[in-house]
């Protein structure tokens, strides 16, 4: 494989168009919050509405009422979302950079914004966002390398932008590792292996770009959904208002078209609780587990579960990106001088060994042959 000798001004290039491509996901993520905050009071009227219809056929009511508990659950995980961010910047106020960018965020942090990382990244069945990135470090370097983030660049009201990095997981220590990684790549003594690790991050830079492209495609098609289908959920409600508040007494039509807003509100609260597919981060926990139990016998999930945060991280800096050998090796011994990752990750020098940096590769083979 042909590289080029002086890749610097390359990476730098790239990593300013990764830089304003992140950026134009986050505006898109914010006003994701903004519409889905119109969706989820539309929603909340019209149910308040169908709550008062008497003798509902039982089928059609268990429907409804299955939406209603949906909604419901989606609402409490967004209150949980803004709770804990106020709690974690609150928290580390005074800490580096994010310390600079926390009393600021909590002061425009509002329920739009939780709203948007609620449908954006999805949360679990727990209640807890799918991926909270844990680790001062890593979120001081996440910001640091965007000039502090959205909110602590003057955007005001961009406190969406900081989440993308401090509730997206594994893609936010992706941006956090690349920016640590790169930054440091520049204090290298041998130019062959220098060359050879910013080839590396130039292949994970236009991967991300590509990545990152696609998932503000599909924000705006699920904007739009939200605008055109809050639009119609709101002209309903006079709508049904002018049906009455029996059931049995509508005449067949108004039935009907009951139902079909009974409808209308299933798919409309899909579009709230459905995450961005192409936010979702391509390795989680589950899969790091499920691996090692199909492992048993070559690796013990004993010796590894307490590195999953560290496994999951390298899992997704690294997917799709075609290794030789002597990459592997000159990575390995990069990523084991680099402190601030390693602190980050919560894992020494000494117990970031090779047989833990090669199950990485294993766990992405794996993943790519399992549908």
């Amino acid at each position: 494989m042909l590289r080029k000798e002086n890749t610097k001004s390359e990476i730098k290039l790239l990593q300013d168009e990764l830089k304003d491509v992140i950026n134009t996901t986050n505006k898109k993520i914010e006003e994701l919050g903004d519409k889905t905050a119109r969706l989820y009071d539309a929603l909340t009227d019209i149910q308040s509405i169908f709550d008062l219809i008497r003798n509902i056929p039982t089928d059609e009511k268990l429907k409804y009422e299955e939406i209603k508990k949906n909604r419901i659950n989606w609402k409490q995980h967004v209150d949980k979302i803004d709770k804990d961010y106020h709690r974690a910047t609150i928290k580390n106020t005074g800490i580096g950079v994010a310390g600079a960018g926390a009393g600021t965020a909590v002061a425009v942090m509002g329920p739009t914004a939780a709203m948007s990382i609620a449908t954006a990244f999805g949360v679990a069945s727990t209640g807890t966002p799918i991926c909270m990135l844990s680790g001062a470090a890593a979120t001081n370097a996440a910001l640091a390398w965007l000039g502090g983030g959205a909110v602590v660049a003057g955007g005001g009201g961009m406190a969406a932008g900081n989440f993308l990095l401090i509730l997206a997981g594994p893609i936010g220590w992706g941006i956090a590792g690349m920016a640590a990684s790169v930054s440091a790549i520049a204090f290298l003594r041998s130019k062959k292996k220098k060359n050879q690790l910013e080839y590396i991050f130039i292949l994970i830079s236009k991967r991300d770009i590509k990545r990152y492209n696609l998932a503000t495609v599909e924000l705006s098609e699920r904007i739009k959904r939200i605008v055109n289908e809050s639009r119609i959920l709101e002209n309903a409600i006079d709508d049904i208002k002018s049906f009455g508040r029996d059931y049995s007494a509508m005449n067949e039509e108004q039935q009907y078209k009951l139902g079909s807003y009974v409808n209308l509100m299933n798919s409309s609260t899909q579009l709230l609780v459905n995450p961005i597919q192409g936010l979702q981060p391509k390795y989680t926990e589950d899969d790091l587990k499920r691996f090692l139990s199909l492992h048993q016998e070559q690796f013990q999930e004993r010796d590894y579960i307490e590195y999953i945060d560290l496994l999951t991280y390298l899992s997704n800096l690294l997917y799709k990106i075609e290794l030789s050998e002597s990459d592997r090796n000159t990575l390995f011994k990069f990523f084991r001088k680099n402190k601030e990752l390693l602190d980050s990750m919560n894992i020494s020098k000494k117990e970031f060994s090779v047989k833990l940096f090669d199950i990485v590769f294993d766990i992405i083979h794996y993943k790519e042959l399992t549908p």
